[in-house]
């Protein structure tokens, strides 16, 4: 009966002093989003500066495809840019009728990534290059 009073006081003991040990940023609940107050100034659409954030599908793609390039990994690369058609396909119309000169420097870079990732042994300077330069294009299409 003794041996069972020690291991209930030295598990009473453990418990109480790892309850105190939390993290106590985990311990606080998150606010939820209907709280947290709203932003008083607005924008507008014409003010607000184009940033990668505005098309994400577009730059991850490209971001990931990029990221093949730099380790040489060409099919990867090939593989990953097979998903910018999805991606585009989702936004051209938009971007053809309000910037129609960003679009066609989309389609073109496009077609001349696609074709060099096509080639036996693609250049990755040539590659990372058209890659660079669409990035900047898809950044600076405004989003609305």
């Amino acid at each position: 009966m003794a041996r069972f009073n020690q291991i209930l006081v030295l598990s009473a003991v453990t418990l109480v002093v790892l309850a105190g040990c939390g993290d106590k940023e985990a311990s606080t609940p998150p606010t939820p989003p209907s709280q947290v107050p709203a932003a008083t100034t607005t924008v507008s659409a014409s003010e607000k500066p184009a940033s990668p954030a505005s098309y994400p599908e577009l730059m991850s793609v490209v971001t990931n495809t990029k990221a093949a390039v730099n380790t040489g990994d060409f099919v990867k690369a090939k593989t990953e840019f097979d998903k910018f058609e999805t991606s585009w396909k989702k936004v051209e119309d938009g971007i053809k009728a309000k910037d129609p000169k960003s679009y066609d420097t989309v389609e073109e870079t496009t077609e001349k990534v696609t074709k060099e990732l096509k080639t036996t042994k693609p250049s990755k300077d040539l590659v990372m290059a058209q890659l660079q330069s669409l990035e900047k294009t898809i950044a600076s299409i405004p989003k609305s």
